[in-house]
């Protein structure tokens, strides 16, 4: 068991014990049941304003004294980016939660390897013979570097004289990968609560070492129910006021991914059909309706044969199992209401080994008021690519942290045309008509993997950017002196001012925000108060 924030309990617990627990949590147990997250996916700095800040002598910033933080697949420490002159390390600590063994003070579960450790492994023959944490994936070396990377071969990170604190998650328990129906194939699956216990380190290192601090997250899930009220949007929300702390969210890559319906039911309310087309072998489907809190709706299931499961009755922290008879499929539906924070409905259907075809979720108005209902399959990579609803919608294909209130929201584009990143989710949120905050660049950004030198793109890379130049800031108000009460809130209204618009597009729109990151003019803007 572990407390977060004064305010979370993390508790462990076996499963049939889990069972027992739920009977007695209430209808909204549903929300202490971690989701499941995966990963989103020097010209971009120049585009972003931030080579020109670095450059400029009078301002003298680049993130010193100044930690950013990452909650990610890990970091290749051997990497000559995250080491100085002399081939020491700029990594103040690693936290590996795939480890067993030494886990921080107060944590309950991974290893800490630290600077010292770090510094002695960069030393022998054998690096990781002393420190045995490697990044398999590569998104987390690659987001570092590309935030707080040294000079290094003509690349520099946005923040090169930063240090970085490195969290590694571990993978989801197979409890939860069965619950969210995520493919056996996906490694990179991680749980809210593991996300909670990294952003809980950095926090508590960098009060440790006096340091101001960016978590920068480049995680997306689309299993919650998008109404910013989860344990962790709470977590980050409070935390982004704290002075000397910087959150940076991506907000995904779900706009062209068919994944997201919305519709609104009738005057006369008459039931609204969701169909969702699936192709051959599509395996499991995990499907969150939500619907408002005036609001009451009930389901029904038509298989692509045309068998039916009838309308299952909406009773709060229930369901309910039905096998198909004419298909080797298994469909359940399960009703959650209220939820804690805005009181809204969830309903979650699961279609297991579903057939290929059109199946139709069928809702129906029990009590309707607003009449608005919306539908997320899960992200890119966790549902099959055969999967897709026959009516979906691009806006509202923010994923989760970002659809909570408080971090930087950081969506992608492509600074090369200065067109948005296709893929770049589009608001607004359930939360916040006014989402995303910025865009910054995120086509073809160059960093480092594992491997070397390469170039990725999305929302993930947007953020690392986003990350660097709220680092350059920070070193200006904290650091510096200029302002000690600098936080998420005053960094992202600085940086919203300083967003390069256009006078064809009005602003903000759901798409780009309140326009592409330019961190110079953002600091032209600064010295004008």
């Amino acid at each position: 068991m572990h407390t977060t924030f004064d305010v979370y309990i993390i508790c462990y617990a076996k499963l049939s014990d889990y069972e027992e627990m739920i009977t007695y949590m209430g209808t909204d147990f549903i929300n202490s049941v971690p989701t499941v997250l995966g990963l989103s996916d020097v010209e971009s700095l120049e585009a972003a304003g931030i080579i020109q800040v670095q450059q400029q002598p009078y301002l003298n910033l680049t993130g010193r004294d100044v930690i950013i933080g990452f909650v990610d697949t890990g970091i290749d420490y051997t990497q000559k980016v995250f080491q100085y002159e002399d081939g020491t390390t700029k990594i103040k600590y690693i936290y590996d939660q795939t480890i067993p063994g030494n886990p921080p003070s107060g944590f309950p579960l991974g290893t800490e390897f630290t600077e010292e450790q770090i510094n002695a492994a960069l030393a022998s023959d054998d690096p990781f013979e002393i420190v045995p944490h490697r990044d398999v994936a590569g998104h987390g070396t690659f987001l570092a570097s590309v935030a707080a990377g040294r000079q290094f071969e003509g690349f520099v990170g946005a923040a090169p004289d930063s240090e970085i604190i490195m969290v590694k998650l571990k993978k989801a328990y197979p409890f939860y990968l069965e619950r969210f129906c995520v493919p056996d194939e996906q490694e990179n699956a991680f749980e809210a609560s593991d996300v909670m216990l990294g952003v809980n380190y950095i926090l508590e290192k960098s009060i440790e070492l006096h340091k101001p601090v960016i978590i920068c997250l480049g995680l997306s899930s689309s299993y919650d129910s998008h109404d910013g009220f989860s344990p962790l949007e709470e977590c980050l929300f409070f935390i982004a006021n704290i002075p000397g702390v910087c959150i940076c969210t991506s907000i995904g890559n779900e706009s062209a991914a068919k994944h997201h319906f919305t519709s609104m039911f009738s005057r006369d309310r008459s039931p609204e059909n969701i169909d969702i087309k699936v192709g051959e072998n599509a395996g499991d489907i995990f499907v969150v309706i939500t619907n408002r809190i005036s609001d009451k709706i009930s389901v029904s299931v038509r298989s692509p044969t045309g068998e039916l499961v009838g309308r299952v009755q909406a009773k709060a922290a229930t369901t309910t199992i039905a096998r198909l008879v004419l298909e080797p499929t298994t469909v359940t539906v399960s009703y959650y209401y209220p939820l804690e924070g805005g009181g809204d409905q969830v309903t979650i259907v699961r279609i297991l080994n579903a057939s290929p075809g059109i199946w139709t979720i069928t809702a129906f108005g029990d009590i309707i008021i607003r009449g608005i209902i919306d539908a997320w399959l899960p992200i890119t990579g966790f549902v099959s690519p055969t999967v897709e609803f026959s009516a979906s919608n691009p806006y509202g294909t923010m994923t989760y942290p970002s659809t909570g209130l408080g971090p930087i929201h950081c969506g992608a584009y492509n600074s090369v045309r200065n067109s948005l990143y296709p893929n770049s989710s589009w608001g607004p949120s359930r939360i916040a008509p006014d989402m995303p905050d910025l865009v910054a660049p995120g086509y073809q950004v160059g960093g480092f993997y594992p491997t070397g030198y390469g170039y990725i793109d999305g929302t993930s890379a947007a953020a690392a950017i986003t990350s660097g130049a709220c680092a350059l800031m920070l070193q200006w108000g904290i650091v510096d002196g200029n302002d000690l009460g600098f936080c998420t809130p005053l960094i992202k209204a600085y940086l919203i001012r300083g967003c390069r618009r256009t006078e064809t597009m009005e602003y903000p729109n759901p798409k780009w925000g309140y326009g592409t990151l330019d961190l110079i003019r953002t600091f032209f803007y600064m010295r004008e108060l």
